[in-house]
């Protein structure tokens, strides 16, 4: 298989030429565009060099060029290689960003390493790539919240979602297992809130007694937001409420039920209770948001919104009285009136709102904000008619679960979700009309971390899946399985020398099996009766 029928995703438009175009860290470089492409494209060639060991006295002529292309759509590009050197024409960073992604697959797999051969220096096959995608929202999310991820391992998935030509990367900061994310207003989320004595993974499980925890400072997360710019993503952060919020409560009890016990929960399957959905409570938020757009520049920040106990607010008699203030009569009034205020603040400060489906459901929406659809695809039909849609179902985009009913599979939340799934999935179905596929933005994987308690486990969960998702959202579709299969084999190589430690896709490797402890399989999963419940509840609140 040559280079250019190997490559993840594939381009919309390939032409190979006859020849090869000798790559070094010392090509010259021009660029016409803004400071973060030219700062990709040394990246790119000092990377060679690194890897490459350039030859001494290099007399070659070859040269590498950036241009700026005026007309290109949102993350295309237009990649050019001849035996005289390297052309890449993108509109934005995101375009950059890809043609160098491409590039970067042409060469040898050991490319990927952080040093190796050869010794000679590089070659890549002379060609014209055209391209762009299918769908401007690519995303992936992380948990963070349940198990902790140390700020080198989300740089790292940045990496890797630059590899495969993503453009979101969704952290789910908050929720009843842990706050993630400093604030110097409200210190006590981190200082409480970020850590629990003990876990138990499942509904039977018995606590570990073993600390957990962890958080990023406002730094941290600014660092995590540029780097993901430099590379053409965009942080999406997320502060999960009303619901969710047990961590929240831990560290500030006022905020929540008057009497009720409040604790980062030890276990990661249960959810907990809720905050007051309350003017002072919605101040205190404000706070914290202020605080992470700041840090960030985020353009998006999601709420939440998802699973909230709302049982008790019309007992409560602030909740109560502010309900009568605004005319409402149930409960799921105040979730939409809640988040709407959020809402508006973001909008304020120039940042779209993004909410799960049950937000939705409830009327805490604006006319501009972003459903998360995660309960099937009715509900992502229903809100298409009104609003801006990225898919996130649980079948296919839950990768926390398995990949096989094959016995040796490790244990987790359910399945199976296969890589063929995956590689099936139509974020826009062919059967809606015109008007809602165009409010379909795109889609993303998920990874809720309550089986996932570290990095490794999170390789085998998200790859090779993610390379299929990877495909369906820049192509609109895997059209050919068996030759995204024969592309995938020819990929792997480069997750291996990326020290990507994916599930193969003929099975777990012997560390990923379940074994007979903690992680033994107890059954096949229930793939099928999942869906239909998660159908049956979509349009409750």
């Amino acid at each position: 298989m040559n280079g250019f029928s190997s490559l993840v995703p594939s381009p919309a438009t390939v032409r190979p030429e006859p020849g090869t175009c000798r790559l070094h860290a010392d090509m010259p470089l021009t660029v016409d565009g803004p400071p973060e492409a030219a700062a990709l494209a040394r990246r790119f060639l000092a990377s060679l060099g690194e890897a490459g060991n350039t030859p001494p006295n290099t007399t070659e002529t070859t040269w590498f060029s950036v241009r700026a292309a005026v007309d290109g759509p949102p993350g295309g590009y237009a990649l050019h290689v001849t035996e005289q050197g390297v052309t890449v024409e993108a509109g934005d960073v995101e375009g950059v960003s890809g043609a160098l992604t491409v590039l970067r697959q042409l060469l040898p797999d050991q490319v990927w390493r952080r040093a190796g051969v050869p010794s000679g220096g590089w070659t890549v096959p002379c060609g014209t790539v055209s391209d762009a995608p299918a769908y401007g929202w690519r995303g992936a999310m992380l948990d963070v919240a349940r198990h902790f991820l140390p700020r080198t391992a989300v740089l790292r998935y940045v990496d890797l979602l630059a590899a495969h030509r993503y453009n979101r990367l969704h952290l789910h900061l908050t929720d009843d297992q842990g706050w993630r994310v400093e604030s110097r207003l409200h210190p006590r989320l981190h200082e409480v809130g970020a850590w629990r004595p003990s876990t138990r993974l499942g509904p039977d499980g018995v606590p570990d007694g073993t600390p957990h925890g962890g958080y990023y400072s406002l730094d941290d997360l600014a660092e995590i937001s540029a780097y993901a710019r430099s590379h053409g993503i965009v942080l999406v952060p997320e502060i999960d409420v009303p619901g969710h919020t047990s961590a929240l409560r831990a560290a500030y009890p006022e905020l929540g039920r008057p009497g009720e016990e409040q604790a980062v929960l030890d276990t990661v399957w249960a959810g907990g209770s809720s905050i007051s959905p309350t003017e002072p409570v919605a101040a205190f938020l404000r706070d914290v948001l202020g605080e992470i757009v700041d840090a960030t520049g985020a353009p998006y920040v999601h709420l939440g919104g998802d699973e909230c106990d709302m049982s008790w607010w019309a007992d409560d008699p602030a909740i109560a009285a502010e309900m009568a203030a605004h005319g409402y009569t149930e409960p799921r009034q105040m979730h939409g009136h809640f988040l709407r205020g959020l809402g508006g603040f973001l909008a304020g400060r120039g940042v779209r709102m993004i909410v799960w489906d049950e937000a939705f459901v409830t009327g805490g929406v604006l006319p501009d904000t972003i459903v998360m659809a995660w309960r099937g695809h009715e509900v992502a039909e229903r809100a298409a008619r009104t609003h801006d849609v990225v898919r996130a179902p649980l079948f296919p985009t839950y990768f926390n679960f398995d990949q096989s009913d094959l016995p040796e599979e490790r244990r987790s939340e359910g399945g199976p979700i296969t890589l063929a799934d995956v590689a099936a999935f139509t974020p826009a179905p062919p059967e809606w009309p015109a008007e809602l596929r165009s409010r379909v933005l795109g889609a993303q994987w998920q990874v809720w971390s309550e089986w996932v308690p570290h990095e490794r486990h999170l390789d085998y969960l998200a790859f090779p899946r993610a390379c299929a998702l990877a495909e369906v959202l820049w192509r609109g579709g895997v059209d050919d399985p068996a030759a995204f299969e024969d592309r995938l084999r020819a990929h792997l190589p480069r997750l291996d020398a990326l020290g990507v430690e994916y599930r193969p896709p003929g099975g777990p490797r012997p560390w990923q099996a379940g074994g007979t402890g903690a992680w033994r399989r107890t059954g096949p999963g229930r793939i099928e009766e999942t869906r239909k419940w998660v159908e049956s509840i979509s349009r409750e609140p």
